[in-house]
């Protein structure tokens, strides 16, 4: 027992410097930061007037601090919320899968809207098989997914809507990507145009899943091994791209790492 209270005020100090350090980590060059600053001088002032027995700066601090403490929950809430959230002790494994269905259903709608306007689109989902051969001979974007920006590069009559649109991961690697066409067209409908035939062709090469939204028809098609499946409805789209390129599911939770959770 005697050995547990002389290592209490070590435990402390090592409490209050991993605090203070997310807390700056946190708020470091955010315009917030100038709150922590005042945060810190307002605490210094109220202990050097309990130090030098200033009674009425004391009292005047105190009754400062719980107004202040309301108005900063109030004026600052959604910097707070982020914070907190940030103490969540979900796995990376479960963060990384929310963050592919917030993608799969930015990409979903962006695909869908441009189905619904009949504008033409191809899109490469980049699999094991690296696409760097195509992408370089295109115009190199390396830009983060954004529904605006996809639709943007296909929307008509802008420089890069002809071609395809290369995706790794959650980044458009490349636009007015120009893919090889197949030449046994037995699979293609007399409504398939270039789009469909480049989309297969693709297929045909490599791993890679291709997206073909019809200029003609305003359907989706999605182009994979060498098969392509025409008229795919928004759910099956989503539960095809979920089953190639979600993280795996059903793994054992692995366990929680305090360094690990610190640098995160």
């Amino acid at each position: 027992m005697h050995f547990l209270h002389s290592i209490t005020p070590f435990i402390e100090v090592m409490i209050i410097a991993v605090m203070i350090n997310y807390i700056l980590s946190f708020f470091w060059n955010t315009k917030s930061m100038d709150l922590v600053v005042g945060f810190f001088a307002f605490f210094l002032i109220l202990g050097i007037s309990s130090w030098l027995n200033l009674p009425v700066l004391h009292k005047i601090m105190v009754l400062a601090g719980n107004v202040a403490v309301i108005a900063i929950i109030v004026i600052f809430q959604p910097e707070l919320r982020v914070a907190l959230s940030k103490l969540s002790l979900k796995s990376r494994r479960s963060r990384e899968i929310t963050e592919f269905d917030r993608f799969l259903d930015q990409l979903a709608g962006s695909v869908y809207r441009m189905s619904e306007k009949r504008i033409g689109a191809l899109i490469v989902m980049e699999n094991e098989d690296t696409l760097d051969e195509y992408a370089q001979k295109a115009v190199m974007l390396n830009g983060e997914f954004s529904p605006e920006l996809l639709e943007t590069i296909f929307a008509v009559n802008t420089p890069l809507h002809d071609g395809a649109v290369i995706l790794r991961d959650k980044v458009i690697l490349a636009a007015a990507v120009i893919l090889p066409l197949i030449e046994d067209s037995s699979q293609l409908a007399k409504s398939m145009g270039t789009r469909h035939r480049a989309g297969l062709g693709l297929s045909h090469m490599t791993d890679a899943l291709v997206i073909v939204v019809s200029e003609e028809t305003g359907k989706v098609s999605i182009a994979r091994e060498g098969i392509m499946t025409r008229g795919v409805k928004i759910d099956r789209f989503k539960g095809i791209i979920r089953s190639i390129f979600n993280p795996p599911t059903g793994i054992r939770k692995p366990k929680f790492s305090f360094m690990e959770w610190l640098r995160t």
